[in-house]
């Protein structure tokens, strides 16, 4: 019996030959990521494990981006904490404040992690990377400590579903759109400890940022891991960022799916999740009047040059509407620097904008724009919990580039077609 790409990536990694849904084995890491959050207790584990060289130092990657440029004492000694590691380890891939950016748009960008991959991360979004073809997932800090020691880590091997587009998309809709909706479809557990395998016609018209989007956001579904077939869009974006060897790997076509979702792209109108969870989504023509206070443009969801083109496209000779605080925040350092080439950052800047360096602050309520008791906020960002930007008595809405920029020059929820 065939294999699914997932499937044939841990498999690759193991000196198994084949291996099925269910089974629990140990596979080799490519890659093992950390951030200032999670990186710190795993350093911890590591030390009173005795752990004295990670197991390689060309594959632990540490970044500091959630609460950097550390906003308070405590972020500082966190921070301080593990640069002194990657320090004494020598490792090739930290990056610190005026070089990192927001981690799961670092990554691919510096060609870090790449097709055929094994990827784990101390971060639930580490599911990005499967939208280069990698399997990658999220891990707790002591499951990193033990990884950053000996190179492997335990997996029960999740079962797949498989999710087929079709149909051409609208104007407006994008990887974020179809993400939503995927997830308004099927709850919050509709793909628990599942592999969700992104395939059909609509796939080539997906950009690799859309990509990105569409991986990221699994985890809100159950998700173990998402992936997309490699093809021609992959092999552009990798061709030119890759620094080592890399595989595509793709889906026996007498494999086994838990579950197979056909959806048609061409009915899908710009999607807008309403609190206090992802899956509570509706279309755009459904939201109603909603009055907001902040909107939020970037993140490892939407903080790509081709969200921020987007967001400027919009927002070009116009202004956030009063009483709205629009906060932008470019992904990465290189997204910053090419978006002030292309002027994009003076069209936010006269929209009433402010622009960040790249960091998560915002996302987790950490810093950046922390939302008081009462107020709503449209973000691009991928969570919308209770508290989850700040007082628990706010509320988190989420939406695409296009709806967050219309949003901000509306002071209510709306799409572009309102302007």
């Amino acid at each position: 019996m065939g294999m699914t790409i997932t499937e044939k990536i841990l498999c690759r990694h193991t000196d198994l030959k084949e291996l099925h849904p269910g089974m629990l084995i140990n596979a080799r890491v490519d890659i093992a990521l950390g951030n200032d959050i999670t990186a710190p207790i795993a350093i911890a584990e590591f030390r009173k494990a005795g752990g004295l060289k990670v197991f390689d130092r060309d594959k632990v990657v540490l970044i500091p981006d959630h609460f950097t440029p550390n906003k308070d004492i405590d972020s500082a000694q966190q921070c301080k904490f593990m640069r002194e590691f990657a320090r004494e380890q020598g490792l090739t891939h930290y990056y610190d404040v005026g070089e990192v950016g927001i981690e799961h748009a670092l990554l691919p960008e510096q060609g870090i992690v790449l097709p055929g991959d094994l990827v784990i991360g101390a971060d639930s979004h580490t599911c990005t990377y499967g939208a280069l073809g990698a399997f990658a997932t999220g891990v707790g800090s002591t499951d990193f400590a033990a990884a950053m020691m000996t190179g492997e880590v335990w997996f029960k091997v999740p079962e797949t579903m498989k999710i087929v587009f079709s149909g051409k998309m609208k104007k407006w809709v994008s990887g974020k759109d179809l993400i939503l909706y995927i997830i308004g479809s099927i709850g919050v557990d509709g793909a628990l400890y599942k592999a969700m395998e992104f395939v059909g016609e609509t796939i080539g018209q997906l950009s690799m940022a859309d990509r990105l989007t569409i991986a990221n956001m699994v985890i809100e579904a159950g998700a173990k891991n998402g992936i997309f077939i490699p093809d021609d869009i992959t092999k552009a974006y990798v061709a030119e960022r890759a620094k080592r060897p890399y595989s595509f790997y793709n889906s026996d076509p007498d494999c086994q799916y838990a579950d197979v979702i056909n959806i048609d792209v061409s009915g899908i109108e710009p999607q807008v999740a309403f609190p206090h969870i992802p899956s509570n989504v509706r279309g755009i023509s459904q939201v109603g009047d909603v009055k907001i206070d902040q909107v939020v443009i970037g993140s490892c969801t939407n903080g790509r040059i081709e969200d921020l083109r987007v967001a400027a496209g919009i927002l070009k000779n116009k202004k956030a509407a009063p009483g709205v605080r629009l906060i932008i925040v470019p992904a990465t350092q290189g997204i910053y620097k090419q978006a002030l080439q292309e002027g994009l950052i003076e069209i936010f800047i006269d929209a009433h904008a402010a622009v960040s360096t790249p960091t998560c602050g915002a996302c987790l309520g950490g810093h950046m724009g922390v939302l008081a008791d009462g107020e709503r906020a449209v973000s691009t960002t991928n969570r919308n919990f209770i508290g989850r930007m700040g007082h628990t008595g706010s509320e988190v809405y989420l939406a695409g580039p296009a709806v967050a920029a219309a949003s901000a020059v509306l002071g209510r929820i709306a799409g572009p077609e309102e302007l």
